[in-house]
């Protein structure tokens, strides 16, 4: 497994999920993660929903080299971003 893999695991390990009374959707968040969050008509796409929103949020962290929250001892962050030339 990956890093990315290990932390999305951590992380989705400590999401919360909630049905919604109006409407009997899901709706699910990680806490320490603002922002991230998803509604969906049942649990598993409420799920895998709140999956993709958290990697791209990880992602956009990791792009602004904005800090990531620690979770089961794991961290993310970017060392240092090297360049690619291009080629003529």
């Amino acid at each position: 497994m990956t890093m990315l893999t290990d932390y999305i695991r951590a992380a989705m390990r400590k999401a919360k999920y909630e049905i919604i009374p109006d409407d009997g959707t899901f709706y699910g968040s990680i806490p320490g993660f603002q922002g991230v969050w998803a509604n969906a008509v049942n649990l598993e796409d409420c799920r895998n929903e709140l999956s993709e929103v958290l990697e791209e949020w990880i992602l956009l962290h990791l792009r602004d080299n904005d800090p990531l929250p620690e979770i089961e001892g794991k961290s993310l962050a970017v060392d240092r971003v090297s360049t690619v030339a291009e080629l003529a």
